[in-house]
């Protein structure tokens, strides 16, 4: 029902034209209001909250959803700190959350949090400090754009880092959520370049027949298969747990699968498309951009896999059982 709802909104009110405009800067309010109203901010919070008490397993098709549209608006990250932030009931239903997991507090007291994503439109970030969680309002920092402007990553800086509110509970889960939902991006975002990939190969003709049928086309969408099923197994498994958060390990295998394989889906599908999936106009282009853009995010597969080996390396454990231990 709620995957239902979702996916008819987002075709609704995030097309391609829609995307573009939201990337050349033009108000968020149409997709972004159409959500709130519909309650999917609150999916995550308990229904005495108003919300509708999903787990985390049910909620990740919802991000699947959201990245297979190619939403640049850190929707998924307002559902995830709407639900990470249980003993607040002060924050208005439409506010735009994203979290941030670099955040470096200097001697002067000001905040400075480096490359937090939708940090240009959020209107609130939630981070941690190391013992809590503060929610700030980004209103009133200093907004740094970083990269690509159709990103919307920016670096925040505050002066006078007075957060909106302060949680003792949950510091510790801000990191594996934000690696877990991107990985659910991913997964949604890689399946629609692969069904796109597909549809195009046995549209294309070429030399009296469709490209698809052409062994080396075959044989590039059968291992772009194999990387779009990894990578959503991958980030599914993040989300079997029952708490809050899962656990790092897990988060992290996902991030660092999902992350690789993105960078591979994306690869393989404008090689298939050829000229024609480097354009503006064709909608592959958004998707892609996506993949590149969040296998960066919180980390790519580089930072995960580090932390993964370290892990294993500390431990006694067979890789065999580390993995099953996940």
């Amino acid at each position: 029902m709620f995957l239902e709802a979702l996916d008819k909104i987002l075709s609704d009110h995030a097309g391609g034209a829609a995307i573009r405009g939201l990337e050349a800067g033009e108000p968020q309010d149409g997709v972004w209001q159409a959500l709130w109203q519909a309650g999917f901010a609150d999916l995550m919070r308990s229904e005495a909250q108003g919300g509708a008490g999903l787990l985390a397993r049910e909620v990740f098709p919802l991000l699947e959803c959201l990245g297979r549209h190619a939403v640049p608006l850190p929707i998924g990250q307002t559902i995830m700190a709407r639900g990470l932030l249980s003993e607040f009931d002060a924050m208005p239903g439409n506010a735009l959350v994203t979290l941030a997991t670099q955040a470096q507090r200097a001697a002067d007291g000001s905040l400075h949090c480096l490359s937090v994503p939708g940090g240009q439109v959020a209107s609130h970030v939630l981070l941690s400090d190391g013992q809590a969680l503060l929610l700030m309002d980004c209103s009133v920092a200093l907004r740094e754009p970083v990269g690509d402007q159709r990103s919307m990553v920016a670096h925040l800086h505050w002066s006078d880092a007075r957060p909106v509110f302060e949680q003792d509970a949950g510091a510790q889960a801000l990191l594996p959520i934000a690696a877990a939902l991107t990985a659910a991006l991913l997964s949604g975002a890689m399946q629609r370049a692969f069904e796109m990939a597909l549809s195009h190969c046995n549209a294309r003709v070429q030399f009296g027949k469709s490209i698809g049928k052409f062994q080396v086309i075959q044989q590039q969408i059968s291992v772009m298969a194999e990387h779009v099923l990894a990578g959503s197994i991958a980030a599914e498994s993040a989300f079997q747990h029952t708490g809050v958060a899962p656990t790092l390990m897990a988060a992290a295998v996902a991030k660092s699968r999902a992350s690789e394989a993105g960078a591979l889906v994306a690869a393989t599908a404008h090689a298939v498309h050829g000229a024609m999936g480097m354009t503006d106009e064709f909608d592959l282009s958004l998707v892609t951009r996506r993949l590149h853009e969040w296998r960066l995010q919180y980390g790519s597969e580089g930072v995960w896999n580090a932390l993964i080996g370290e892990q294993l390396l500390r431990g006694k454990l067979p890789v065999v059982d580390f993995v099953r231990g996940l």
